[in-house]
């Protein structure tokens, strides 16, 4: 049987190395078209990094406020996220890394596709590219840092070229991490297929020449970043190069939230990772950084834990995990179910309940079949059928229904079915009464109120009000 979260069984990989994330946010995330991160955008990042439990970051040190920015960081404390470097493929590029006391390590770029090679940088042969970025990655050896080889569009490049060089890189410095760069998206996560597209296949063949670690940086033009992401990591790569909601140039890269929810609800041993400040970190982005989430966003998206259809909504009341892929406070998320158009009589029943509650005071029940929720449900229909009415329903509103049905208006008799018994009180005719706001409505102690099927609830003598 498999009716909750802990019933699903977990995957696991077939590589035993520990999978690894190294966060690109405020480097390659910040190089999308107008996001600007300032020293104080940078440090919260790296708070809500800490929380999550990222091993490393990777950030720009080009100029005086990504020098101090980083300082700033390393202040901290903390373990992690590990503050590391970038640099193009020179000394000088280098020399600025070595500037900031405390970073370790630096990603070098190193390009590798012909269109790079010749037309962006203007070399004039494999041998030359090479050259340069051999010395390089030497360079920062010998100046005391670990280092990550970026091989920059692999996925548009020539393997008879890519091989010979990653092997003489390792001969250099057998534990660099060679970072796949699949820059533009070409890469395909299906297994068997060859270079420069297949992503399994590199991984692989990367292995079995020994290199020692592998990290996936994907771009995401064709909407693959996660699968990518999540091909190279099922065939050997020990490690993900990721950004928060996926920011950077053009269609952005993979994910890190989605990348870490899976491996912490879908695969074992992810025990480390923690989202529950996924959410709240997204907002910042939205309020700080000025991003746009989309509400249908996987994993933060405002709509993730939203239900509004009947079928919907009176699964996730019974139970959460039926329509739920995991528990909201998971990624600090919360459950709104909304009544719209597509919404049936068990969700307006429970934010009936709800409204009774917030109004008077009370723990009601009330029976999803009594003819005022019905009534409810027609008024609701009415309003789309007029198809003049974009929203949901909001809670003002059906506020505005329970006053009219449950307090002070008799209504919707008539809308009993034939077979369903009459209800167990006095019938009287529909009495229309003015509204009030809810601060006016009368105190009631709290207590546990069956409404059966009633046109008008009775609440118990015991109440915190005198009748004036």
């Amino acid at each position: 049987m498999m009716r909750t979260y802990e019933d699903m069984p977990k995957i696991r990989l077939p590589h035993s190395a520990e999978i690894k994330i190294s966060d690109t946010t405020i480097r390659d995330g910040c190089q999308m078209p107008g996001v600007v991160m300032k020293k104080s955008h940078k440090l919260q990042i790296f708070e809500y990094l800490h929380e999550m439990g990222v091993e490393k970051l990777e950030t720009f040190v080009y100029n005086d406020r990504d020098k101090d920015a980083c300082k700033s960081m390393m202040d901290y404390g903390y373990e992690f996220p590990e503050v590391t470097g970038w640099a193009r493929a020179n000394p000088a590029d280098i020399d600025e890394v070595l500037k900031v006391d405390g970073i370790r390590e630096t990603g070098i770029l190193m390009s590798v596709s012909d269109s790079h090679i010749f037309d962006k940088m203007g070399l004039k042969s494999y041998a030359e590219a090479e050259q340069k970025y051999l010395k390089a990655l030497q360079y920062a050896i010998d100046h005391g840092l670990k280092t990550r080889c970026h091989i920059e569009d692999t996925s548009r490049a020539n393997y008879e070229f890519v091989y010979p060089f990653v092997q003489k890189l390792i001969e250099i410095d057998p534990d660099t991490i060679i970072r796949i760069c699949d820059t533009l998206g070409y890469g395909i996560p299906f297994p068997g297929y060859e270079e420069p597209y297949g992503i399994p296949t590199v991984v692989k063949n990367l292995k079995e020449m020994g290199v020692k670690h592998i990290e996936m940086h994907v771009h995401d033009d064709f909407g693959l970043g996660i699968g990518n992401t999540l091909a190279g990591l099922w065939y050997g790569a020990d490690w993900a190069s990721l950004t928060f909601l996926g920011i950077g140039e053009r269609a952005g890269n993979t994910e890190l939230e989605k990348i870490m929810a899976f491996l912490i609800t879908r695969v074992e041993g992810f025990e480390k990772y923690n989202l529950q400040k996924a959410t709240e970190f997204a907002e910042y982005m939205e309020q700080e950084i000025g991003l746009r989430v989309p509400r249908n966003k996987a994993i933060v998206g405002k709509n993730i834990f939203s239900h509004e259809s009947g079928i919907h909504t009176a699964g996730i009341i019974k139970n959460p995990f039926t329509y739920e892929p995991f528990p909201p406070e998971l990624v600090g998320g919360k459950r709104n179910l909304m009544i719209g158009d597509t919404s049936g009589t068990d969700v307006i029943r429970l934010k009936v309940e709800e409204a009774l509650s917030e109004l008077l005071g009370i723990k009601a029940q009330v029976n999803k079949h009594d003819p005022r929720i019905k009534c409810i449900h027609k008024d609701i229909q009415k309003m789309y059928d007029a198809e003049d009415r974009r929203s949901s329903v909001s809670d003002e509103e059906l506020h505005d229904f329970v006053r009219k049905y449950f307090v002070f208006q008799v209504d919707g008799e008539d809308e009993r079915e034939e077979h369903e018994a009459p209800a167990p009180v006095t019938r009287k005719k529909a009495v229309t009464a003015p509204r009030i706001p809810a601060e006016l409505m009368p105190a009631v102690s709290p207590a546990s109120i069956n409404l059966g099927q009633g046109p008008k609830f009775k609440v118990s003598k015991k109440t915190s009000g005198k009748k004036k």
